[in-house]
């Protein structure tokens, strides 16, 4: 009788959690949402939130905060109260910097996450008077010049920085990295030749390519992208599996709610298949993400923490 009564409360107050989660999840939101942003542009994350309130009803307030690599909005998030109120739009820079350098939080245990939303390739580039019109023409050339060939970068242990890193391990290049403070500045030093080869995202790069400012040589997806579809890809051209993309997606704090972060990657899921929300990503440099859950998108960041491990053990890459 004993173990049948107990069977009977266990089952009570899973029913009862589980309704309890469910009245949770159709109560959300119920007040406003804040999604932090660390660093990069905020126009992914505005576009998103505008979209929320819309389909809810509730404002969606983007909260920029900058600074040490995204370690500071990580640190917000992850000691946020975990009721779904308080979320962070990500990027590949977080997995990047938790490998480079000291942070305060676990990227893995310390959040949920919730949907993967865009990706944009990095685009190699190289000065005008670099006489490469390919990728292999770059690699032998380099080749015939070791030390004598600068790359550049916008800055120590940046993703683009690290993209260079895994270009020269993987070919066994003698090559210089130049990193500067920024983006821009970076492309600047290479029209101007103070180094010889870049890669940098399309929202950056395409308009000194369209310009006919720098001469872009291949593309770090595995397949073509829509940005450049002319363009080689890296692993086309001679460097089996070279893949290297710049990505952001939601994460919420750990131990939020599982129906609240249901309800958030089905939204987002719905948003992304919207021919005016994918136009609009596309507008601004980047690829909507194709329909993911929670768990693909933990596995992804756990997968990428390793990529980078490895690449800074092997390259040596540190950051500032």
């Amino acid at each position: 009788m004993t173990r049948i009564f107990r069977c009977v409360i266990v089952t009570f107050v899973a029913l009862a959690l589980a309704h309890a989660a469910a009245a949770l999840a159709q109560d959300y939101p119920a007040r406003p949402i804040r999604i932090i942003v660390g660093p990069g542009p905020d126009i992914l994350s505005r576009m998103l939130g505008q979209k929320f309130t819309d389909a809810w009803g509730q404002q969606t307030v983007i909260d920029q905060r900058p600074g040490a690599g995204g370690t500071i909005s990580a640190d917000m998030v992850a000691k946020a109260t975990p009721d779904g109120y308080t979320l962070l739009m990500a990027t590949s820079a977080y997995t990047i910097n938790v490998v480079l350098q000291p942070v305060t939080f676990d990227l893995v245990k310390d959040f949920a996450a919730i949907a993967f939303c865009a990706t944009t390739p990095y685009i190699l580039v190289v000065n005008l008077s670099v006489p490469a019109r390919s990728v292999q023409d770059l690699i032998a050339l380099a080749k015939s010049k070791p030390g004598q060939i600068n790359f550049a970068s916008s800055g120590n242990g940046t993703g683009n920085h690290l993209a260079g890193e895994v270009l020269k391990s993987m070919v066994g290049l003698k090559i210089i990295h130049v990193p500067y403070k920024g983006a821009a500045p970076a492309m600047v030093g290479v029209i101007a030749g103070e180094a010889q080869l870049y890669l940098q995202i399309p929202p950056v790069a395409l308009s000194s390519i369209q310009a006919g400012k720098v001469r872009a040589l291949a593309v770090t997806r595995l397949q073509r992208s829509q940005f450049a579809p002319d363009l080689p890809t890296l692993a086309e051209s001679g460097l089996p599996g070279f893949y290297n993309v710049a990505w952001n997606g939601l994460l919420a704090p750990a131990r939020t709610p599982k129906a609240i972060v249901a309800k958030l990657n089905g939204e987002v899921m719905r948003e992304l298949k919207q021919p005016a929300v994918l136009q609009r990503f596309i507008d601004v440099g980047w690829e909507p993400a194709p329909e993911n859950s929670p768990e693909w998108f933990a596995d992804y960041i756990k997968r990428d923490i390793v990529k980078w491990t490895k690449v800074v053990k092997e390259t040596g890459a540190k950051v500032d």
